[in-house]
């Protein structure tokens, strides 16, 4: 099977400190993933990585090896082609007035809308259009970003991201700041991405993101891969105690899994 990334011996280091340490991951395309742990863990350095934000430490005895579908060597514009990127920091970068199909259509171009120097063609309209019903705001397409809500403009994002048909989605942290009912469409709304042939790699701290339809999770924790394996044996009450370093109750119901402080209340 073709695996999508391949991680080996990958580190971060910044102003002398590990942000991520040897790390090795693979995921394959076609798979689901998420991938948890507390803030500051390195999960979104993680996310800037597969961006080509920034690149691994180089060691030239033991050096670093990031493979995504197959090769080490991109051009960032056909890489993001193949892999959609929501990074919830890009919400800001559009100007206020910037429309919605200008934000769909932008992910054509890889850039933050759509300008006099870009051509968009018919076909780019048609997948603009059909990114947006894909995400229920084909309706908002003339509204300015600055009149939708919050759960509007990350549907979006999620357009944008998906308007190239890439082979995977990378979504860091898309529920962070949704209300309960938002949280639990969007959940469902990435099960039918994923029946639909979508791969996703989830970015999350919160159990209750996760897809019921996502089987693997991957724990980091201190900048290393802490756990790798199946769902339902790795989100128990000892493993997510030791990977928060707090005691923790999980709790799951129809393949939605929550998690608590062994002492409070539900979160």
């Amino acid at each position: 099977m073709e695996k999508a990334l391949e991680l080996r011996n990958v580190s971060i280091v910044r102003n002398g400190r590990h942000i991520l340490r040897s790390v090795d991951l693979d995921i394959y395309k076609g798979e689901n993933v998420a991938v948890i742990g507390p803030n500051g863990s390195g999960k979104t350095t993680l996310i800037k990585l597969l961006r080509g934000d920034i690149h691994p430490y180089y060691d030239e005895c033991d050096p670093a090896v990031l493979r995504i579908f197959g090769k080490e060597r991109w051009n960032l514009f056909e890489l993001r082609s193949r892999m959609g990127v929501v990074s919830m920091d890009l919400q800001s970068m559009f100007r206020g007035d910037t429309r919605v199909n200008e934000v769909i259509c932008s992910g054509f171009f890889n850039s933050l809308d759509v300008f006099r120097n870009h051509v968009v063609t018919e076909d780019m309209v048609r997948a603009t259009y059909e990114s947006a019903l894909m995400m229920g705001i084909e309706d908002l397409l003339d509204r300015t970003i600055e009149n939708l809500s919050l759960g509007e403009m990350r549907r979006a994002l999620i357009a944008r991201a998906l308007v190239t048909k890439p082979d995977l989605l990378v979504l860091d942290e898309p529920m962070t700041g949704l209300d309960i009912v938002m949280k639990s469409k969007f959940r469902a709304m990435f099960d039918i991405l994923i029946a639909r042939g979508v791969s996703i790699v989830m970015i999350t701290h919160e159990l209750t993101d996760i897809p019921t339809s996502v089987r693997r999770v991957v724990m980091v924790k201190g900048g290393e891969i802490f756990a790798d394996g199946d769902k339902a044996e790795l989100l128990t009450d000892s493993k997510v105690s030791e990977l928060y370093g707090e005691s923790i109750k999980v709790e799951s119901q129809n393949g939605i899994y929550r998690m608590r402080l062994a002492d409070d209340v539900i979160q």
